[in-house]
């Protein structure tokens, strides 16, 4: 192959957002969920958002426009149904409406039919959770028609250069599950196969294929490394179309060889997270594969350094040549918001140092048009100025912080005394056996999210929201009661949002009105913007937490987002190190645990779902985050004295491998998820004792599916296999913000009587 063959891909971005720059895609899913719309109105919806995608990207300048990228729940999802690797517990489903209903069936399962959701866990170390595709032995693949195929062509008809993308086949199995002796090794063969249909299919639509592969990324062991390289021998034999293999999230390291033998026409590298590997890369790259520098990130919402990144572009373009080069994102635009254009009310010097999708396709074909010359280098100087003002701004630094971040001493973070010695403090609680209780959200309303509104508008007054917000508190309250709940919460009423809620009465955050991200199917979020020195303002929960405990004679949890979620949630600063960040998050949270102390409050959790989401891919770099990721919370933590006791919570997670550093967390109370994967997770204490106390989730919050008394205690009765009944706790999967009140009412009124059953028993 000649490299003049080689050089049709100039700039793209590895994909872009799905939701649309207003949510349109949050609005048609759940308005078919609701039968408002039918399945074609959904679909025709569906449609014009993805060209409005596929316009933008043109509009900006790249070169190409990804395809293949949206999904109506998960591309992993999709890319599971194009494999027809169907539960067979989906199976009688398939005659609903087709593809479609089936696809969110899997995803949220059928409370009608009683069928669980499959399991999601997160996409490597994103907030975006994916559905984890399953194999058995009574899995039988078989093609079906794949919507990258479909979109292509269509987009290919209506003038567009099209370069579709597929998640690489090591990628899906290694990132399978497998249930009743599986092995998901045993199907690469078949589902090469079918990846070869699919690459045949797309030969004559585009001229371009982007295969992720970013798994690449992590520690793979040999025998990993020769099943890639004998797969990839069959994907580029005989195929019209280029492949580009795309790695993203972290350096190749000692997978380059691997990526460089695979055979394709193009490597693609994530130059953000991985810069690492440039020197490397450049003197390895055979002549016959051209390079995608992932130069714009993809992952974080600031301006690119455009001379720091033209710079480095220069160097490879003079190494390679600049047919051999392209210039893209450092992975999909998935993790970023649409359109800086759409914030209106954002600070005009912050909103200046900001870039969302729209403008990171804008800075990608930018620096193509450099490289080509195509534009004057007098942009370089005026990007810089932007960079040096944001770099030097008194917004940013705040001396006390500083000052007070130098002052932590060991003694900070620990205890007084240990677990055990501490439960005996924590008597005074008076919590039967097998203790009952939720994570912390109860469902909000549309009157709640209205009230919120109207406040934050000014529309009404802050004493009528106060009004409101007691009100909704001493409702949650008297249900639960009801329920029979041994440890209550107040329900979140008052916030948006776990890390905004908590960020707005911090310094150093700045927010925005239509930053949302996709965190799964439906469920968005708008992650603060992290863009200074982090400090409490003044107190943030006492005032809710405090009256929702005179509200009644049982122990109420004060509920606080812990520091590494809230880093991990955010759009975080890029000039300092994230673990100094975190630091400062730590000391606000740390003020108030002592507050919430004060005003009598016996149970506090720091929830830190985001633990195992920020380490790195990399198991050489994973303790030293652990260490600095642990000593965070036990910072915002260990102010509290023994007779408190201190939960946490953490959902959507692999925990196995870091079991050890939740031990070294010592919160008194863990809970994490667990009913998805039928509390497969809990088999890891059979190596190691969990020492403190845990509440593994015996139901999916994240599935309108009612779970009945009797699955309940079978997931206890295995529960109670590997942890004592005097350490074991009974709470859902995660918080109730999403589901609605009936179905909460009896989910929960369930996972009471199953408690009281096994207490007799």
């Amino acid at each position: 192959m000649t490299v003049n063959s080689l050089n049709s891909l100039k700039s793209h971005c590895l994909g872009f957002p799905r939701i649309g720059a207003n949510r349109e895609l949050k609005k048609i899913t759940e308005s078919y969920w609701k039968k408002i719309i039918t399945r074609d109105e959904l679909l025709d919806a569906a449609e014009k958002l993805k060209q409005e995608n596929w316009q933008i990207q043109k509009n900006t300048g790249l070169s190409h426009i990804t395809t293949g990228d949206f999904a109506l729940y998960d591309h992993i999802l999709n890319t599971t149904i194009a494999l027809g690797a169907i539960p067979p517990r989906f199976k009688p489903q398939q005659n609903c409406s087709g593809e479609i209903d089936l696809a969110f069936q899997m995803a949220r399962g059928n409370p009608q039919q009683n069928i669980p959701a499959m399991q999601m866990m997160k996409w490597f170390d994103t907030n975006y959770h994916y559905i984890v595709p399953e194999f058995s032995p009574d899995i039988t693949l078989t093609k079906q028609p794949s919507n990258v195929v479909l979109d292509t062509k269509n987009a290919a008809k209506l003038g567009f250069n099209p370069k579709p993308v597929i998640t690489g086949p090591i990628t899906f199995l290694l990132l399978s599950k497998n249930y009743n002796n599986s092995n998901q090794w045993n199907y690469l063969d078949e589902i090469t196969e079918i990846y070869q249909s699919i690459i045949n299919e797309l030969n004559d639509s585009a001229d371009w294929l982007q295969i992720d592969e970013p798994i690449l990324c992590v520690d793979l062991t040999n025998e990993t490394k020769n099943l890639f390289k004998k797969t990839y021998e069959k994907l580029n034999k005989n195929k019209k179309i280029k492949t580009l293999l795309t790695t993203y999230f972290g350096a190749l390291d000692d997978n380059l060889d691997t990526a460089l033998e695979s055979g394709c026409d193009g490597l693609h590298v994530d130059l953000v997270r991985g810069n690492q590997q440039l020197d490397s890369i450049i003197e390895k790259l055979p002549d016959n594969m051209i390079l995608s520098a992932g130069i714009v990130d993809g992952r974080n919402i600031w301006r690119t350094d455009l001379s720091a990144a033209f710079a480095k572009l220069q160097k490879i373009q003079n190494k390679i040549g600049q047919e051999r080069l392209a210039v893209a994102s450092s992975c999909s635009l998935l993790h970023c918001p649409v359109n800086l254009n759409n914030e209106t009310k954002l600070d005009p010097e912050l909103k200046s140092w900001m870039a969302f999708s729209v403008q990171k396709c804008e800075e990608i074909a930018l620096l193509t048009d450099l490289l080509d010359g195509k534009t004057s280098e007098k942009i370089l100087e005026e990007n810089s100025q932007i960079i040096k003002n944001r770099k030097n701004n008194p917004r940013v630094v705040d001396p006390a912080v500083q000052k007070r971040c130098t002052s932590i001493t060991p003694e900070m973070l620990f205890r007084n005394k240990n677990y055990a010695e501490r439960k005996i403090s924590q008597q005074h609680l008076n919590l039967p056996i097998l203790p009952t209780t939720t994570i912390g959200s109860f469902p909000q309303t549309n009157e709640i999210r209205e009230i919120r509104r109207k406040f934050k508008n000014n529309e009404i007054t802050e004493s009528q929201y106060d009004s409101f917000i007691q009100n909704a508190i001493t409702d949650v309250v008297r249900k639960q009661e009801e329920l029979g709940l041994d440890v209550l919460v107040h329900g979140e009423p008052e916030r948006n949002d776990m890390v905004e809620y908590f960020g707005e009465q911090l310094n150093g955050f700045c927010f925005t009105e239509n930053g949302w991200v996709q965190s799964y199917g439906n469920r968005y979020v708008k992650p603060p913007v992290i863009f200074g020195d982090v400090s409490r303002k003044q107190p943030m929960t006492i005032n809710q937490i405090k009256f929702a405990q005179s509200q009644t004679a049982k122990p109420m949890k004060g509920m606080l987002t812990g520091p590494v979620t809230i880093l991990c949630w955010s759009f975080v600063r890029d000039d300092i190190p994230r673990a100094d960040v975190c630091k400062q998050i730590a000391l606000a949270i740390r003020d108030e645990v002592a507050d919430l102390e004060k005003a009598g409050i016996k149970i506090i959790q720091i929830d830190e779902a985001a633990l195992r989401e920020g380490m790195p891919l990399r198991k050489c770099n994973a303790d030293k985050y652990l260490t600095w990721a642990t000593d965070s919370f036990r910072l915002a933590a260990s102010v509290a004295n023994d007779q408190t006791q201190i939960h946490s919570h953490m959902c959507y997670s692999e925990f196995n491998t870091i079991i050890k550093w939740i031990a070294q967390m010592d919160a008194d109370v863990i809970s994490i998820e667990s009913s998805r994967n039928k509390m497969q997770l809990l088999e890891v204490f059979q190596e190691f004792e969990y020492p403190n106390e845990i509440g593994p989730g015996v139901y999916d919050i994240h599935s309108p599916r009612i779970p009945s008394v009797e699955e309940i205690i079978t997931l206890l009765k295995k529960a109670l296999q590997y942890i004592p009944k005097e350490r074991l706790w009974i709470n859902p999967d995660c918080g109730l913000k999403t589901r609605n009140w009936e179905e909460t009412l009896e989910s929960l009124k369930n996972m009471v009587k199953a408690a009281k059953i096994l207490r007799n028993e």
